[in-house]
């Protein structure tokens, strides 16, 4: 008896094995629908372009509302250009004041606009915004 339970073995496991796997296959037929309708299609919403708000202060006038192209006329290359999503922070230094200014797109114009600024000196401190884009002008004249 000895003899025969190797034997037994060597068939009994790839009969297991296969009444296993059958176990795991399926007919190939699709299940019929019980009057189940598809989801219906969403076409997305598009909405406007909102225009961001215009922050003007005294001293800012070709600044708010400028172009990309046209602050680099006017302070040379920024130092630094931040993408976050749609919108764009340019930062122009001197050795006075850094001067970091806001673009955001608008429904009026295809490039986006500065419609922000803020102002500091180098150690972090506030600094007059005016007097910030006067010397970032100057610096560049030189």
């Amino acid at each position: 008896m000895t003899r025969d339970r190797p034997a037994f073995r060597r068939t009994a496991a790839p009969v297991l094995l296969l009444l296993a796997l059958s176990a795991c296959a399926s007919t190939g037929e699709t299940p019929a629908s019980a009057g189940t309708r598809p989801a219906p299609i969403r076409t997305p919403v598009v909405t406007p372009v909102r225009d961001p708000a215009f922050r003007m202060e005294p001293g800012l006038e070709r600044v708010i509302g400028a172009t990309q192209a046209q602050l680099v006329g006017q302070f040379g290359q920024p130092r630094l250009k931040v993408w976050e999503g749609d919108a764009r922070k340019l930062q122009f230094a001197g050795t006075l004041c850094i001067l970091d200014i806001y673009l955001y797109p608008t429904a009026r114009s295809r490039d986006p606009l500065a419609t922000f600024a803020e102002a500091r000196r180098s150690d972090g401190r506030d600094v007059d915004k005016a007097a910030c884009v006067t010397a970032l002008r100057g610096a560049k004249g030189k």
